[in-house]
């Protein structure tokens, strides 16, 4: 293993363009403090770091190129915009030079200053091409991206900006049952979007507990390996939406912008931040992204016949401008609450999926019954009843 001087490797590290925000990290910073110690500062400095990677692995190479590669900087970012100059390509070959060294950085040479005790832990170290590895993961960008995106598949908004949600509901596609042809239709348009071609905005309509809000998180959880991320967003936040959209256009991800449970009153800001998105502002909709709505409502206004009596001189204008916001969706798609057979034969998946061993006759009633007491058919009552008599097997009862 390589034995540099350590001043060196700090020195180097400090004179970081391309990778510089590596400075950030934690682990960087406790490596950073660890070789430029004295022997005093020696064996603080040496546990803070180790105590600092053990927490995420004990192999430094691989934590060290883990950060490079998901790391988003000058050269990435001039990459998704179309052009590199030769002083960043200069940059990154040296960089990249440099981090190899750092990476298969073992310590010994600072042990010998300490008389290298041996009750002071070791990190681990291996062999790795850091500039072959680097130049692959530039060619995954389009599946795998940079940055925080590299890191998480779904975000919500916060003051302001994207917050990776860490641990998304990502209920499988397979766990699904009934619909086929409504999440056909969401699976089709989000494979246009990944494809590059032309893709609708989506509004998912219909009963509650129908499976709206899953189908949309279950499609983008199936194809988040292949460079889909799901940004759930709030319906007072749309008025955010715009600038971070315009952050979005030379990513070459794709997104599904998620806004849940939709609707408005007809005097709400929010309507306008909404109609701007869908059509676009003087900036236009950025082609790798897709608005994905759901509601319980066909037309999203909560209407009331007062509304129809207003002092509006034109009033059919204005009635028309808010009844046809779902028209400015591209794919309409219904999902209406099932019928008892359709309900029934989710009961059954379900019963299967769960691993439930019930005379069908007996399913079927008890089924029903659920439904009434519950009201209503729906495959979200459907599941809270498998679910129900899952935990009474267990139970015993």
């Amino acid at each position: 293993m390589i034995s540099a001087n350590a001043k060196t490797l700090h020195t180097r590290l400090h004179g970081l363009v391309v990778f510089r925000s590596l400075l950030d990290d934690a682990v960087v910073q406790r490596m950073d403090a660890l070789l430029c110690a004295d022997a005093d500062q020696m064996v603080d400095a040496w546990g803070a770091f180790c105590a600092a990677l053990f927490a995420q692995t004990d192999n430094w190479t691989s934590y060290l190129l883990s950060r490079m590669t998901e790391n988003e900087n000058l050269y990435v970012l001039a990459c998704c915009r179309g052009g590199v100059p030769a002083v960043l390509e200069e940059c990154l070959s040296c960089e990249l030079e440099f981090l190899q060294q750092l990476g298969q950085f073992d310590g010994d040479v600072l042990l010998e200053r300490i008389g290298s005790p041996a009750w002071l832990p070791r990190w681990r170290v291996c062999e790795a091409d850091y500039a072959a590895s680097y130049r692959a993961r530039l060619a995954e960008l389009p599946r795998k991206g940079y940055g925080i995106f590299a890191k998480y598949s779904v975000f919500t908004i916060k003051d302001g900006a994207f917050a990776p949600v860490k641990y998304p509901d990502a209920q499988p596609l397979s766990q699904l049952s009934g619909y086929e042809r409504e999440r056909q239709q969401v699976i089709d348009n989000t494979r246009a979007l990944l494809a590059g071609g032309p893709a609708a905005n989506v509004l998912l309509y219909g009963d509650a507990g129908t499976g709206k809000s899953s189908t949309v998180k279950a499609v983008a959880a199936a194809y988040a390996q292949e460079g889909l991320r799901l940004i759930e967003v709030k319906k007072n936040q749309l008025y955010q939406i715009p600038a971070l959209i315009d952050s979005l256009g030379s990513n070459p991800l794709k997104f599904i912008l998620f806004i849940d449970d939709l609707s408005f009153s007809t005097n709400d800001d929010d309507f306008a931040a909404l109609k701007a998105i869908l059509e676009g502002s003087v900036s236009g909709r950025t082609a790798n992204l897709a608005v994905y709505a759901t509601s319980n409502r066909r037309h999203l206004i909560k209407e009331t016949l007062s509304d129809r009596e207003g002092d509006d001189i034109h009033l059919a204008d204005t009635m028309q401008e808010l009844m046809s916001l779902s028209a400015r969706f591209g794919l309409t798609i219904t999902y209406s609450r099932p019928g008892k057979d359709a309900y029934l034969s989710i009961v059954h998946d379900l019963a299967k999926l769960y691993d439930l061993d019930l005379d069908p006759a007996v399913l079927d009633v008890r089924a029903e019954a659920h439904a009434i007491r519950h009201g209503g058919r729906s495959p979200r009552v459907a599941k809270q009843f498998i679910e129900g008599l899952k935990a009474q097997q267990t139970l015993g009862k």
